[in-house]
């Protein structure tokens, strides 16, 4: 039976707990695909890579296709704790074996399937801007009562740019090689769990614009040790999807992170499953700390 819309919201993303902007370790969108609402701090330059390998077979075209990717991203926090640019992007081969009559036939692709520059910018953090809960003095009962206000989750903006350059084979038809991408990304962190929510509007200065929404949750077992989950729904007229990610990351050194992932999806046109191993590290030259204030239950 299929899995349909975002009744899959309990599906998860690698990052670590954080009260604020800048971390003492590494805090990386890796392994997931979808960004966390927290920039890595000013004066921090952070590196997240990685190595894919998988397969895709489509049942009505009758194809099979063996793929890997080199994807990418470049972090670098400046000027306010709120705000951060990115680079991110992705370098994919693909070797497609179909039939025609009785001959076995294979043709491969390679190009940057992706590439964008965009920024992000906090405009609600619950840590900083959110109301502290103050004890009750005069009844116990008040005090145990759920607190609404850790469902409220830090909230950022991101806007950026695709381009691609040159006889790209990965455009459809009159595909243009710039167009606008938008996301409103919001994170929870609840001790050892983080969920986040990422929803996106991309190409969509496009004849045919990508809407993808994505859910993620982590939860740490150590300061070291960390696994995640993750759904992703994505729809447009040219390629629509269901997809579910999970894996886990070991953090080596405050600097320096690593982890394996893994990916299918929910249908056979095409029928997808993929393996990932990445690496995260950062240049750490952040001068001040500025450690808001976390809310006390």
């Amino acid at each position: 039976m299929k899995i349909s819309g975002f009744l899959f919201l309990f599906c998860f993303f690698g990052s670590y707990t954080v009260t604020a902007q800048y971390t003492e370790t590494i805090n990386s969108n890796r392994p997931g695909n979808s960004q966390g609402a927290y920039s890595v701090g000013p004066g921090v330059l952070q590196f997240e890579a990685g190595g894919i390998y998988g397969a895709d077979e489509h049942s009505l075209l009758r194809t099979n296709k063996d793929l890997w990717a080199i994807d990418y991203a470049v972090r670098y926090g400046f000027l306010f704790e709120e705000l951060e640019i990115i680079f991110m992007g992705s370098f994919l081969n693909e070797s497609t074996t179909y039939t025609v009559g009785g001959n076995t036939q294979t043709y491969e692709v390679s190009n940057f399937d992706s590439n964008s520059i965009g920024v992000k910018y906090l405009v609600y953090d619950p840590y900083k801007n959110g109301k502290k809960r103050e004890p009750n003095l005069y009844s116990w009962k008040a005090n145990q009562r759920f607190d609404w206000n850790v469902l409220i989750p830090a909230v950022s903006l991101y806007a950026g740019a695709n381009f691609a350059f040159g006889d790209n084979p990965y455009l459809y038809e009159g595909e243009g090689k710039f167009s606008g991408r938008f996301a409103a990304i919001s994170q929870n962190n609840w001790g050892p769990w983080v969920f986040v929510l990422n929803l996106m509007a991309d190409k969509i200065t496009q004849e045919f614009p990508t809407y993808t929404g994505i859910a993620t949750l982590t939860h740490s077992f150590n300061p070291k040790f960390a696994v995640f989950a993750e759904f992703q729904e994505i729809i447009s007229d040219i390629y629509s999807d269901e997809i579910v990610r999970g894996g886990f990351a070991y953090l080596f050194h405050k600097d320096f992170q690593a982890d394996i992932s893994g990916l299918i999806n929910f249908k056979d046109t095409p029928s997808r499953w993929q393996v990932a191993l990445g690496v995260s590290y950062r240049f750490d030259w952040h001068e001040q700390d500025r450690y808001l204030e976390q809310i006390e239950d």
